[in-house]
């Protein structure tokens, strides 16, 4: 009979000190701020802002469409023939040495 009475004892004591200590914590917020936008909503929303490719600079949507169609009339300058064999040359020399460490090229 005792060990039932100082069983439930201990069962008041623990639950009593649980509820104690779980409602004297911080509170919990289950949900978002109510500032914070879903996921969903952000990924439908247009961008009506970019930023320049050549410079960074913040642009409208209209300047940077018309940058882009820029970008794609003017072709990027040509590499000098000579600097292009260079670079080929080199790129070579590195493949060769991967492949065959021994040649010391």
């Amino acid at each position: 009979m005792k060990r039932v009475i100082k069983f439930l004892i201990l069962i008041v004591c623990t639950s009593i000190l649980v509820g104690l200590s779980s409602s004297q914590g911080a509170s919990v917020m289950a949900l978002p701020p109510k500032e914070d936008l879903p996921e969903e909503i952000l990924r439908m929303q247009m961008i009506t802002a970019a930023r320049s490719p050549v410079d960074g600079q913040p642009l409208s949507a209209g300047e940077y469409a018309q940058l882009q169609a820029q970008l794609q009339k003017v072709p990027p300058p040509k590499l000098d023939p000579r600097i292009r064999d260079q670079v080929f040359l080199i790129r070579l020399r590195k493949t060769l040495l991967q492949l065959f460490p021994f040649l010391d090229i």
